[in-house]
């Protein structure tokens, strides 16, 4: 198997990763190179892992993160470790006949040992036959709720949840519309509505998301998604972001305005981003999980699926053991030193940065 690690800050390395995507089944967008550089850290690598034989290609995105940007990293750090950018990832894996999937994951391991990465997690996609086998642990970690696309509006439209249903009509009752904005030109509006939200549910850091990122976001996948805004008049209500891959689409990230909770936007939108899909060729419509197991925002997803329910799975690789335990050390020493005593959080991989 002919085995190479691409690097999406280079020209050749992007060059080589987006000529393998072009033939990845679906073209799959949380697969392409600069959905993972949306997500990369100025200190982090973006970089695919490839493996390719006779019969098919191996595909992996992955951010490599440096140890040493830890504030409780000892001087001097050299280790890294790797996870899949934010969503649903790879190892992607397509051809027409069996690929050596030990040889790939051989030469993977190989690979990790020679640049120090002491760990691997991967989100996994919500479709197994996307996947190569994982030849490690493999965890559930949460329902997810996955809309099907046939080709029949009517057909889905009778499969929604009773709750769904009417919540549809009561926000065209209340005069509410729907806008697809696939060139972002209501952009402005939409970092509004999503500001307002992460203040509202009093979000991490993370998922305060600065302007450029959807700058970026909508200039190099240009193509790859589609807004949608809830406008009450001339207002948006509620905004989300889907991103397009060939068969599927995806919610990224999304907002409501807290007045309009009353008239159900939220419902109306994911109705209306439903018929756009279908009208486009789309198959699947990935609503995603809620922020707790069974919350209201789970809730509402389901009842737009309620046959929908995908388990979302995590890989869980841990390369060297030993390094794993002394990293979880240090930081135990770091806050110790601090008065501010720190043990991993029960089921967090690795376990040093729980």
């Amino acid at each position: 198997m002919r085995f190479r690690v691409l690097d999406a800050e280079t020209a050749e390395g992007r060059s080589a990763w987006l000529a393998l995507w072009s033939r990845l089944p679906g073209r799959e967008v949380m697969a392409h190179p600069e959905y993972a550089l949306l997500f990369r850290r100025p200190c982090d690598r973006a970089v695919a892992v490839a493996g390719e034989d006779a019969g098919g290609t191996i595909l992996f995105p992955l951010l490599l993160r440096p140890i040493a940007a830890e504030p409780w990293a000892s001087p001097g750090e050299a280790r890294w470790d790797a996870t899949t950018p934010y969503g649903h990832g790879g190892p992607f894996a397509w051809g027409s006949g069996p690929r050596d999937e030990p040889a790939f994951w051989s030469a993977y391991l190989g690979w990790c040992r020679g640049e120090r990465v002491v760990s691997t997690f991967a989100r996994l996609s919500l479709f197994p036959e996307q996947l190569a086998a994982i030849p490690g642990p493999v965890e559930e970690r949460a329902l997810n709720v996955v809309r099907a696309l046939w080709s029949d509006p009517d057909a889905v439209w009778r499969d929604y949840g009773h709750v769904a249903r009417t919540n549809v009509r009561a926000a065209q009752r209340a005069g509410l519309e729907v806008e697809a904005d696939p060139g972002s030109a209501r952009l402005g509006a939409f970092l509004d509505v999503y500001a307002h939200t992460m203040r509202r549910r009093g979000a991490t850091d993370w998922y305060r998301f600065p302007r450029s990122f959807f700058e970026r976001l909508v200039e190099r996948l240009a193509g790859h998604y589609v807004l949608f805004h809830t406008l009450k008049g001339r207002d948006v209500v509620s905004s989300e972001i889907v991103l397009c891959s060939d068969d599927t689409m995806h919610v990224l990230l999304s907002g409501t305005l807290a007045s309009a909770f009353p008239l159900r936007p939220n419902d109306l939108l994911r109705h209306r981003a439903v018929l756009w899909g279908i009208a486009n060729g789309k198959k699947a419509y990935v609503l995603g999980g809620g922020y707790a197991p069974g919350d209201g925002v789970y809730r509402h997803k389901l009842s737009l699926a309620p046959r929908g329910t995908v388990p979302f799975r995590v890989a869980v690789l841990e390369h060297d053991a030993r390094a794993c335990e002394e990293l979880a050390r240090e930081r135990a020493r770091y806050a110790a030193a601090r008065a501010e005593p720190w043990v991993p959080r029960e089921g967090f991989f690795p376990s040093y940065r729980g």
